[in-house]
């Protein structure tokens, strides 16, 4: 569906995430993998989802030589938990140390989404509330050990041993935590191709 109403246009994908590239492909949609190196810094200012939608709109400036009908997307996830955006843990350590500080408590999961036709641009976000059960010390060594989730915000994947187990609850979308709304994607991209604009 969405392939033919966006068969004008021409999808560029800014992502090395094995997870956004297979939802893109399961949406359907025809599209191009293009990674550009960015320094992913942020003002300490910024909270929760200013940190996301700030990190999703830096990455597309990275594209400055985009065809009129290139529609750039760039996104970025990051966990928000007691006043603080964990994103991809540093060592093997740092994710125990992310994960039980995640356990028996409640955290926000915020993805955004930057959208860039030329000089436009459109930044979305959502946000996905997940409470882990108490985890005990050998689940937290077992799972990392295991998965080494090193390349997840928060230190890990909801779709991951991790999430059967440890998750009590979910309020919102399931695929934000794996890294996508996609419901946003394919409504923006559906409202963009009817508009012509962003």
């Amino acid at each position: 569906m969405l392939k033919d109403i966006l068969k004008e246009y021409n999808i560029i994908l800014a992502s090395g995430s094995p997870r956004r590239q297979q939802f893109f492909k399961d949406l359907d949609l025809d599209f191009k993998i293009q990674l550009r190196e960015i320094n992913e810094v942020y003002p300490d200012y910024l909270k929760a989802e200013e940190i996301s939608d700030y990190l999703a709109e830096l990455k597309s400036k990275a594209f400055t030589d985009l065809n009129p009908k290139d529609i750039l997307i760039t996104s970025d996830t990051i966990v928000w938990h007691n006043n603080k955006a964990l994103g991809k843990p540093r060592d093997t350590n740092e994710a125990k140390e992310m994960i039980a500080s995640l356990s028996n408590d409640t955290h926000k999961v915020i993805t955004s989404v930057c959208f860039k036709m030329g000089n436009e641009i459109r930044v979305l976000h959502d946000i996905t509330e997940v409470t882990f059960k108490k985890l005990n010390q050998k689940e937290i060594e077992y799972y990392v050990n295991t998965h080494k989730p090193l390349d997840k915000a928060g230190a890990y994947g909801i779709q991951e041993w991790i999430g059967f187990i440890g998750i009590s609850n979910i309020k919102g979308s399931y695929f934000n935590v794996m890294g996508l709304p996609t419901h946003i994607v394919y409504q923006t991209l559906i409202d963009i191709a009817t508009n012509k604009n962003i």
